[in-house]
């Protein structure tokens, strides 16, 4: 880097620097499993980065001095706050519906990523697309949350972000034997977390779209019966803040039947994407007539219908998507 530019002022710094935004949330977000905390400390980071940025001596490139001062500050945020969880991650599914109102607020829950926040531009090619989704998607997210936080950084630098081991050494003060054998634990520990069943293969284009309108249309009209049999056998649904969950069409079916009110003009799901991942913003019809949000759920497609469904029913969380809080 030119020394002219190791001088710039505000503006230019910006240029050069704001481009690896959006890539650096990602990466936040990936170690924290929280939008707002991975927003506050990208800033924090962009500000340690102007701070410095005269006695930046340009041996290592721009974006792999902003991963780490990204990796430290993440490493630091993570020795003072308790690991990011889904209900699906703290018991066994449970075989009745709770009461209404039944929530665990002071459970640091694990936060739904709206797309368009994450990543830097779009990828070269199809390969990169799926990588860059599958490497946001919720279970992989709920499942680093699980690692060391050394090892969660080692593996999203090297298996999500591709980084060499020589590199991810440099970042972090290690050797590349050592990047090595934290990779291997980290992979290790990792496959024990993720079920077989989040191993996924999604439908092509044209039958994603179908199971979602499929899935869209019957979430509105409260067919519990349509809306089960575009559900696998073993599928999953979730609530968080509520701290419970169910597993398979019987149990969903009661959860459903409890606490979607039917009788009335229809419900209305509005399309987003989380976490590379279809969502929808659910709103229900309220007794007054008026259609209020009631949760944001991503949507875990598979070949053989729909695998899991997360809704994540902090109302807040609309506002991250860009959706009212009623729909008219």
């Amino acid at each position: 880097m030119k020394t002219d530019e190791r001088d710039a002022g505000p503006e230019e710094f910006g240029r050069l620097t704001d481009p690896y935004r959006r890539e650096l949330l990602a990466y936040c977000y990936r170690m924290l499993g929280s939008v707002h905390d991975a927003e506050d400390l990208v800033q924090e980071v962009y500000l340690r980065a102007w701070r410095s940025y005269a006695a930046f001596d340009g041996r290592a490139s721009l974006r792999t001095w902003l991963y780490r001062i990204a990796t430290n500050a993440c490493l630091n945020a993570l020795e003072h706050s308790s690991r990011r969880v889904l209900p699906s991650g703290l018991a066994s599914p449970s075989g009745d519906v709770p009461p209404i109102g039944s929530r665990a607020p002071e459970v640091p829950w694990l936060e739904p990523l709206p797309d368009r926040l994450a990543g830097g531009g779009a990828p070269p090619d199809p390969a990169a697309v799926v990588a860059e989704r599958a490497g946001l998607r919720l279970a992989l997210i709920a499942a680093l949350q699980y690692l060391p936080a050394r090892q969660r950084a080692v593996l999203i630098l090297r298996d999500v972000l591709g980084w060499s081991a020589a590199e991810v050494a440099g970042m972090l003060g290690m050797t590349g034997a050592g990047v090595n054998s934290t990779l291997l634990r980290a992979r290790s520990r990792l496959e024990r977390l993720v079920p077989a069943s989040e191993e996924i293969t999604e439908p092509d284009e044209p039958g994603r779209r179908e199971l979602l309108d499929r899935f869209a249309r019957a979430f509105e009209t409260v067919d519990i019966p349509g809306l089960l049999r575009l559900l696998t056998e073993q599928a999953a649904w979730e609530m968080p803040p509520v701290p419970y969950w169910f597993s398979g069409r019987e149990a969903i079916g009661r959860l459903l039947a409890a606490r979607l009110p039917s009788g009335r003009d229809p419900n209305l799901l509005v399309p987003v994407r989380a976490n590379g991942q279809p969502a929808f913003g659910a709103y229900l019809r309220g007794e007054d007539g008026i259609l209020h949000a009631h949760s944001l759920m991503v949507i875990t497609c598979t070949r053989s219908g729909i695998a899991r469904v997360s809704s994540f029913m902090e109302i807040s969380i609309f506002d991250d998507f860009g959706l009212p809080r009623v729909h008219s």
